[in-house]
């Protein structure tokens, strides 16, 4: 029997590490990095790890809001998706993962992109509207 995809990457640790350095990506890269001008990063990592956790067979559960309510109104062009794509395959290729296992992530992550994507347009760099609500910051302990 074919071990988890959750597995196959490392476990939590591996997926968190990930995404340490992917946010770290994101937020160098001219083409997306103002969309998360009023993110809170420690909120946004902790969702990504759980998101990715939960959806590659792992024990975590995903809490957070739906990619369409989270999205809405952020003005996301196609190009920027893109981007992130790009930025994370960069990340994963950094950490050498497999590229059987970066498809099979990717995979799960693509139908995302209906609710996530306004705009179709190969614009990047666009600023995050002023109108558009963040979620809350996580609740401290």
């Amino acid at each position: 029997m074919q071990s988890s995809l959750y597995e196959r990457l490392g476990g939590k640790d591996a997926i968190v590490a990930v995404i340490d350095a992917f946010v770290g990506r994101a937020a160098g890269d001219g083409r997306i990095n103002l969309k998360f001008a009023r993110t809170d990063v420690p909120r946004l990592k902790a969702m990504l790890v759980d998101q990715v956790c939960d959806a590659s067979g792992g024990p975590c559960t995903y809490g957070g809001r739906g990619m369409r309510e989270t999205h809405t109104g952020m003005g996301v062009t196609a190009a920027e998706f893109d981007a992130l794509v790009e930025d994370l395959v960069a990340t994963l290729d950094t950490f050498t993962v497999p590229k059987a296992e970066q498809g099979e992530l990717l995979g799960l992550l693509a139908p995302m992109r209906a609710d996530i994507v306004e705009i179709e347009t190969a614009a990047t760099g666009t600023p995050l509207p002023s109108s558009y609500q963040a979620a809350p910051p996580l609740a401290h302990a």
